[in-house]
C-alpha cells in the first residue's frame, strides 16, 4: 500500500489525523516533515546462514548437491572444508563490531542443516559446547544485533507432524526453493512459528525472520502475514519485520509497510527491511574473491554503501557468516574491517549504526507519524512509538518543550546537526530539527519565540 492510501485509510478510521494545509500562529510551523533519524543515515550489517558452531558451508554443500546434481556451484570440496566455525571467531567479531559501533541482523538457523536441534543438542559437540555457544550470542550478540531463524534448517524442509526432514531432497523439498505450490497462511504461519519457538527454547527473542533463499518466492503476498502472526504468536513482538530482499541500481532502499490484514488497522504491520548491497565478501561458502571496493573503496568516495549514503538511503551491507570466515582465512572479516574504518573516517558525523529492527521500526513512525497545530503548539499523533525520532519545519525558535500527558520536558537547544540526539534541538536558517523519544498517541510540541 503507498503511504497516502495508508495514510487516507487510517485517518477514516480515526487512527491519526490529517496534516493541515497550512498554520497560523506566531511561533507555529508552517509544516512538519519527519527526516533520518538524528538527521544521520542510518547503516547495518545483515549477516546469513550463522548459528552456533555449525559451518553451513560445509554441511549445506553436499544436500544441495543432492538436490541439484547438475549445479556445478554445488560440486565443490566441501569435505576439505571445516565443520565448525569456532566461538573464538565469534567474539573476535562481535568485540570488535562492539568496539566500533557496528549493528545489524545476525541469524541463528535453528536445525542447522539437519545436524541438530540448538534447544536440544548437536552431535558432534557437547552440551556444555553448545551451551556457551548459545550463551556468547546472547551476552554478546543481542545488544547490537537482531536475532532471526533462517527457516528452521536451510536445507532439508522439516514435516512439522514428525520433526524429521521429508524423505528425498528435491528442489520441493529444500527450504530455499520452498514451496513449490500455493500453501495457505496458516501453514506458513505454523512453518516459521516453528522455528521461532526453538529459538525461544534457547533463551534467544526474535522480532523478525529472514528467508533462505528463495523461500517463500511462490507465495510473496502471503509472506508478510505469516511473519506477523509467528512473531506476535510466540514472541509477542509490536511490530514484526523480515529481511528477503536485495534492492540495487535506483530502486529505493527504505523499508516498506505490509499490511497483513483487511483491517486497516495500524498494529497490523509487517515491515520489509531490504539489503542495499549483494555479498561481495567470501560468499555463503566462504571461497569466493572477497570485493571490497564494490561496497566501499579506502578513501569512501565510491562503491555501493557511498552511493546509499549520499542519496539518504538506508545503507544495508549483506554478507553471510562463512563468507566473513573463509574456512580460517577471515579474508572477509579484514575486509569488512577496513570498510568499517573507510566508512567511518569520512562519514562518521552523518551516519548511525542500527539494527534491522529498529531501521524498521524507525520507517513505520515516519510513515504513519502526522502533525496538526492548535494554540498549544505543534501536536504529534503516532500509532508506533520510536526513539531518536526527528523531524523539521519551517521556523526558528529559541526555545521548545516537549510534552507527553502531564509530563513536560525543556529540550535542549545545539549548535550543530551532528549533535542532535534524543532531548534536543537545532534552530538556524529558518528552520528547527527536534529529536525526541517518541511513544505512541498525541504529544506537543510547545514553541518558545522566534531568534
Amino acid at each position: 500500500m503507498r503511504r497516502r492510501e495508508f495514510v487516507a485509510a487510517a485517518s477514516c478510521l480515526g487512527l491519526i489525523s490529517a496534516m493541515p494545509a497550512s498554520v497560523s500562529g506566531e511561533d507555529v510551523p508552517s509544516s512538519a516533515r519527519v527526516i533520518l533519524p538524528r538527521g544521520r543515515v542510518p547503516l547495518s550489517f545483515i549477516i546469513d546462514d550463522s548459528t552456533c558452531l555449525v559451518n553451513m558451508g560445509h554441511f549445506c554443500m553436499p544436500q544441495f548437491a543432492e538436490a541439484w546434481p547438475e549445479r556445478d556451484i554445488y560440486k565443490q570440496p566441501w569435505n576439505q572444508w571445516p565443520r565448525e566455525i569456532p566461538d573464538s571467531f565469534v567474539r573476535e567479531f562481535g568485540e570488535w563490531c562492539s568496539g566500533a559501533g557496528v549493528k545489524g541482523k545476525y541469524s541463528i538457523v535453528p536445525y542447522p542443516a539437519c545436524v541438530g536441534w540448538l534447544d536440544r543438542g548437536l552431535p558432534g559437540w557437547s552440551r556444555k559446547q553448545l551451551d556457551d555457544s548459545l550463551a556468547l550470542v546472547r551476552d554478546l550478540m543481542l545488544p547490537n544485533w537482531d536475532i532471526h531463524p533462517e527457516m528452521i534448517t536451510h536445507t532439508r524442509v522439516i514435516d512439522l507432524k514428525t520433526g524429521r526432514p521429508m524423505q528425498t531432497a528435491t528442489a520441493a523439498t529444500m527450504e530455499n526453493s520452498y514451496p513449490q505450490t500455493d500453501i495457505s497462511v496458516d501453514h506458513l504461519t505454523e512453518y516459521l512459528a516453528y522455528a521461532l519457538r526453538v529459538l525461544k527454547n534457547c533463551g534467544l527473542p526474535c522480532e523478525g525472520i529472514t528467508t533462505p533463499g528463495g523461500f517463500g518466492n511462490r507465495v510473496k503476498a502471503k509472506l508478510p502475514i505469516a511473519v506477523h502472526q509467528a512473531v506476535r504468536d510466540v514472541f509477542g513482538t509490536d511490530l514484526p519485520h523480515y529481511f528477503k530482499y536485495v534492492v540495487s541500481g535506483n530502486e529505493s532502499a527504505e523499508p516498506k509497510l505490509e499490511y497483513v490484514s483487511d483491517s486497516n488497522r495500524i498494529s497490523d504491520l509487517t515491515m520489509n527491511v531490504p539489503a542495499g548491497t549483494g555479498d561481495w565478501f567470501g560468499g555463503w561458502e566462504g571461497t569466493q574473491n572477497v570485493e571490497a571496493d564494490r561496497y566501499c573503496n579506502a578513501e569512501a568516495t565510491s562503491g555501493r554503501m557511498v552511493e546509499l549514503i549520499e542519496r539518504g538511503d538506508p545503507a544495508v551491507m549483506l554478507c553471510h557468516w562463512p563468507g566473513m570466515y573463509c574456512n580460517g582465512a577471515k579474508t572477509g572479516f579484514k575486509a569488512f574491517q577496513r570498510i568499517v574504518t573507510s566508512i567511518q573516517s569520512r562519514f562518521e558525523k552523518q551516519t548511525q549504526w542500527m539494527k534491522v529492527s529498529e531501521i524498521g521500526r524507525y520507517w513505520a513512525a515516519k510513515e504513519t507519524t502526522t502533525f496538526s497545530q492548535d494554540e498549544s503548539g505543534l501536536q504529534i499523533h503516532a500509532s508506533i512509538k520510536c526513539r531518536d525520532f526527528t523531524f523539521e519545519f519551517g521556523a526558528e525558535v529559541e526555545r521548545c518543550s516537549f510534552v507527553e500527558g502531564a509530563n513536560q520536558v525543556p529540550l535542549r537547544r545545539v549548535d550543530r546537526l551532528d549533535q542532535l540526539a534524543e532531548g534536543r534541538f537545532v534552530s538556524r536558517e529558518g528552520k528547527t530539527t527536534v529529536c525526541v523519544e517518541l511513544s505512541t498517541g498525541t504529544s506537543v510540541l510547545t514553541l518558545g519565540g522566534k531568534d
